[in-house]
Order: C-alpha cells, then sequence, then structure tokens
C-alpha cells in the first residue's frame, strides 16, 4: 500500500502580468470565478481528496490569500449581529482548521519546480500532492480526488494529463506515453515545451501532480530548463525508472485560468453549473448570441 498523501503545495508566487492591471494589487490566485477566488477551489478540491495540511508558497504582494483563510473578524461580528447566517457560514467555511495552513516564501521567481522545492522542510518525506490554481477542473468529482483514488492502487509519481491541439503543444510539459489502463498511461518519457514535431505525443500535463519526496533532491540541484527555469517537468523526467510513473486522464473540464479567455470561460461553465444562476446566464448568452 503506497504511503498516503497528507499534503498539498500551492505555488502562488507569481505575478500575474497577463491580467494587469486587476493584479496590480490583487494576487491572481484571487480572482474570482463566479462568487469564490481561484485559490479556494483549489483548496476545496485538495480537501475534498483528503488533504490535511495546505502549504502555500508565496511572493511579494501575497498577503491577501494569507487574510482570505483567515478569520475576519469585524465582518464576522456584523453578520452575527444582523443575523446573516447563510452569509456567515460562508466566510466560516474559508477558515481551515489551527494549524492545518502554513507558508513559506519563494524569494525569487525561478520557475515551478524552484517553488516546489521551497515547500520541502513542510513536506518531509512523504509523498505530496501539487495543485496549481490556475488550472481549474469543473467535474463531478474533483480532479485530485480522482487521482489519489488511482495512486492507492499503483503509487509512485502521477501527473494529470488532457490531449491538446498541435498548436497549444509548446506550451505545456508533454509526456511519451506508454500502456494504458483504464485512465492510467504510463510515462515513459516527459518533455518541457516542446516543439509540435519534437513532442513525443500530444498528452499534455496539467497543473495537478503526486509527487515522491525524491524529487526534492533533484530539484536541489537547481538545473535549469525551458526558459532559464528550474523546471518540474524535468526533475520528473530523471525519476524514471526509480518509482512508478503514471499519466492520469482525468474525467472533469479544465479550464486555463492563466489566460483571459479560458477565465472568462470558466465563470461562464461555472455559472452554468449552479441552479441559481443556470436560467439567467443562459438568457444573458442567447442576447449575446
Amino acid at each position: 500500500m503506497p504511503v498516503p498523501i497528507r499534503k498539498a503545495i500551492f505555488p502562488v508566487g507569481g505575478l500575474g502580468t497577463r491580467f494587469l492591471p486587476a493584479t496590480k494589487s490583487m494576487p491572481k490566485e484571487m480572482l474570482p470565478v463566479v462568487d469564490k477566488p481561484l485559490i479556494q477551489y483549489a483548496v476545496e478540491e485538495a480537501r475534498e481528496a483528503g488533504i490535511e495540511q495546505f502549504i502555500f508558497v508565496t511572493g511579494r504582494g501575497k498577503t491577501a490569500i494569507e487574510d482570505h483563510f483567515d478569520h475576519a473578524y469585524e465582518l464576522q461580528t456584523m453578520l452575527e449581529s444582523r443575523q446573516r447566517d447563510e452569509a456567515l457560514a460562508v466566510v466560516k467555511a474559508t477558515i481551515p482548521a489551527p494549524g492545518q495552513i502554513a507558508y513559506t516564501r519563494q524569494l525569487e521567481p525561478l520557475g515551478l519546480g524552484h517553488a516546489v522545492w521551497c515547500a520541502r522542510n513542510f513536506v518531509g518525506m512523504e509523498p505530496v500532492a501539487v495543485l496549481l490554481a490556475d488550472d481549474l477542473i469543473l467535474g463531478k468529482t474533483g480532479c485530485l480526488k480522482q487521482m489519489i483514488e488511482a495512486y492507492d492502487d499503483v503509487g509512485g509519481n502521477m501527473v494529470a494529463v488532457m490531449e491538446v491541439p498541435e498548436e497549444d503543444i509548446s506550451s505545456y510539459g508533454v509526456i511519451a506515453p506508454g500502456d494504458v489502463q483504464d485512465r492510467l498511461i504510463e510515462v515513459r518519457g516527459l518533455v518541457e515545451k516542446p516543439t509540435a514535431a519534437e513532442a513525443p505525443s500530444n498528452l499534455a500535463v496539467v497543473g495537478r501532480y503526486i509527487l515522491q519526496p525524491r524529487v526534492f533532491e533533484d530539484l536541489g540541484r537547481f538545473e535549469r530548463g525551458a526558459g532559464g527555469e528550474i523546471q518540474l517537468t524535468d526533475s520528473l523526467a530523471r525519476q524514471l525508472g526509480s518509482a512508478p510513473f503514471n499519466g492520469f486522464r482525468f474525467d472533469g473540464r479544465r479550464f486555463d485560468c492563466g489566460s483571459k479567455v479560458g477565465f472568462l470561460e470558466a465563470n461562464i461553465a461555472y455559472a452554468l453549473d449552479r441552479d441559481d444562476m443556470r436560467d439567467d446566464v443562459s438568457r444573458i448568452l442567447k442576447s449575446f448570441c
């Protein structure tokens, strides 16, 4: 039986320059999809999957994230005094139990691999999940829960994968697939941001990972990859052969909320998924079409 996944890393140190000026004073992870910030969706997905400790790798200007997951005493007192019980429950639901959250800073923007490495002392010698809030996945069951259920059978390293169009391949890490068993695809190779001609497949890695602790040793070499950054996919590729390594084809629809169009699409999809908004949003969309 593989060691259970109890901890998750949330790299939230990016600057969000694609969303300026909105992100001049607001972390991009706090941008709302309907009525929840992106980072809250990621934390709720992790909680659904059984995660017990939430590790945030932050940067300058990210204190709004810490405040979001803390008590807002003035707001809570006002809601209590006005008997706004439903709103109060919504606010309290964002607050994890004491000791469940840890914060550390990525002092230099050296890439995703470096951000994950910065959390190493909180993880120790356990396997850990990594969730990128920019990748929002809508489904009946959270992507990470699906992955952990598969991990419990096979162990090792695991990445969420999906097919992407040829013109988008150079924006992703891409796997060289091997044997396929249901939703699991053996990873025989992994290339970061290849050209379409060089890519071993069209199966791209999206922002959900399960990592064995040996990955931290490799990340600590600070070996630069694509874009001059320390790439997580490069370190994972160097783990091939040391442990099982699978891609997981998840059930759900992924939205790239690191792009403006993907963020807008996510807002529409999540609104249409809600009983209290579906009819009104459908009517608005029809009026534009």
